[in-house]
């Protein structure tokens, strides 16, 4: 798809904007009650909050940053719990929380989002148009976010920024964890996302930028 020009953009419907306003009031009360206001600290709910302040603001900005930090994370979320279902063990693990019976299910039922939230960022995505520095905006999110998610919590390997994924292991002090995860983060995710939906989607107008 030709990316040289900025086409012309529809906007995300009111009636959609609204509802993502209800929902994110209604889910931020009820995810504060369930799990405590550090679990905002998750780099998944980080995006859902911007995820819906874009959406309400129609920011191309804010939309395209999410879309890279969670279309792959949310996937692999996904197939983490299908793998939880289907063959009895997860992936990489992270979805545990949700067969964990001492929650209440209503609570593990609101991270049902992971499933929905990609498909809302990319029709989101295609109607402003994919704005290139999303990326780079994600990733100064990402900064402060690993060293809260290290400091605030220490015990729960927030955002893994005691312990990756894969080996389940830490790499040296705790700058030089993070300082990986940062890099892995970027560049294995972030990035390569990015350049995927540069090539996908249009830039957006200046309109819908100027929002962003």
């Amino acid at each position: 798809m030709p990316t040289s020009a900025p086409a012309s953009r529809q906007k995300i419907p009111d009636w959609f904007r609204h509802l993502a306003l209800i929902f994110l009031v209604l889910w931020f009360a009820a995810y504060w009650h369930a799990w405590g206001p550090a679990n905002f600290l998750h780099l998944c709910d980080i995006a859902v909050i911007l995820s819906c302040i874009g959406l309400w603001t129609s920011s191309s900005l804010l939309i395209s940053s999410q879309a890279v930090s969670s279309v792959l994370i949310d996937v692999v979320w996904t197939l983490d719990v299908a793998a939880r279902l289907v063959f009895g063990h997860h992936l990489i693990g992270g979805t545990e929380y949700l067969f964990d019976g001492s929650t209440p299910l209503w609570a593990r039922l609101l991270s049902l989002f992971h499933i929905v939230l990609p498909f809302i960022l990319l029709w989101s995505v295609s109607l402003l148009g994919y704005d290139r520095r999303g990326w780079k905006l994600q990733s100064a999110i990402l900064v402060p976010v690993l060293i809260a998610s290290r400091v605030v919590i220490p015990d729960q390997n927030l955002n893994f920024a005691l312990k990756d994924p894969f080996l389940h292991r830490s790499y040296g002090p705790a700058p030089t964890h993070l300082f990986i995860t940062f890099l892995f983060l970027v560049f294995a995710v972030y990035f390569p996302t990015h350049l995927l939906f540069s090539h996908l989607f249009p830039p957006p107008t200046a309109e819908s930028r100027g929002r962003g």
